[in-house]
């Protein structure tokens, strides 16, 4: 509109709109556009109630009969009395103008959990601990696998077989395993997800008397607990491993064959290949050793069939993270 008036005093406005498409009221309306008109105030409907009825009506929704009513048992109750002072919908017009409609129950508030950060870097500094289901003979019928992980060396220390799950059983097989493992005050983390039996009151006490420090998963957050969830994966898919078990007799004596051979024999691939039982007993150096020995004699005999390098063991753990921090913040070892 603006080049209109420029071009004006050669052409005339006139022509010079016309070149332009556009009226001289609509380029005299945008040179000069007038100041937007202030909102109309907004008229109250004739119907509405009167100030002094809404007091009636708030009086009535505060008074102590109706104290736990809702507005349509309030509406009902004072219909039948003969009385008559607003409709149900305008009674909660009413308590919403006061800010009066919510729940009015106590509503739990559930906290913002935060991810657990556990770190350890030597064996029986941080275990893991879980219950899985194993099927017993019949529909329903089940047994119930405690088993205590290390999560440094990946060792089982402690396991236990039983026909329920119980916060008793928990605490026994937890004090039982940290008497065997000569755990000291102030040594050992235990982590659990939260469970009924991982965070009732008497594993809870047994842990602050043994100088324990507990830990627990966010709920519903698998990855949280992700040493026991693998360990059960191992446990489940081993060959040989049921769909049902006749008794706990037999589920019993399968687990004891189970952990023999996980912690003596099965190479760990997050341990360097080594056992649980040889990280546990702090022999994984040796045994590192020994292998790079019988690595380097091998290279020695036939170099040109190690085309990058020259082969090495697979590196030991040095530190083990439950949710390690970003790596900004992760210490270096």
């Amino acid at each position: 509109m603006e080049t209109a008036f420029a071009v004006a005093p050669e052409i005339g406005l006139v022509s010079a709109c016309r070149a332009l498409g556009v009226s001289r009221a609509t380029a005299y309306r945008h040179r000069s556009p007038k100041p937007p008109a202030a909102p109309r105030p907004r008229r109250g409907s004739p119907l509405a109630l009167t100030d002094e009825e809404r007091s009636a009506v708030l009086a009535q929704l505060h008074a102590e009969r109706f104290v736990d009513a809702s507005p349509a048992a309030v509406y009902a109750t004072l219909l039948d009395e003969g009385t008559y002072l607003a409709s149900e919908r305008t009674m909660y017009r009413v308590l919403a103008a006061n800010a009066e409609v919510r729940e009015r129950r106590a509503q739990r508030r559930h906290p913002a959990y935060a991810a657990p950060e556990l770190l350890a870097s030597a064996p029986n500094e941080l275990w893991s601990w879980d219950i899985t289901k194993l099927k017993g003979p019949a529909k329903w019928n089940w047994f119930y696998l405690y088993v205590i992980l290390d999560v440094f060396s990946r060792y089982v220390p402690g396991w236990m077989v039983a026909t329920r799950e119980s916060a008793a059983l928990a605490e026994r097989l937890i004090a039982d395993t940290v008497a065997k493992q000569g755990i000291a005050p102030d040594q050992l983390t235990i982590h659990a997800d939260r469970g009924s039996s991982m965070a009732s009151k008497p594993v809870a006490l047994l842990l602050a008397d043994l100088g324990i420090v507990k830990s627990h998963s966010r709920p519903h957050t698998s990855n949280d607990n992700p040493y026991s969830e693998a360990h059960f994966k191992t446990l489940k898919y081993r060959p040989g491993f049921p769909d049902r078990f006749g008794s706990i007799e037999d589920a019993r004596a399968f687990c004891q064959r189970f952990f023999a051979w996980y912690n003596t024999e099965h190479r760990h691939s997050g341990i360097g290949l080594m056992t649980p039982a040889i990280v546990h007993a702090g022999l994984a150096p040796e045994v590192q050793a020994a292998r790079a020995i019988t690595l380097s004699q091998a290279y020695a005999a036939h170099p040109e069939r190690f085309v990058r390098r020259a082969p090495r063991p697979p590196d030991l753990p040095t530190a083990v993270w439950i949710n390690p921090p970003p790596k900004h913040e992760v210490p270096t070892q």
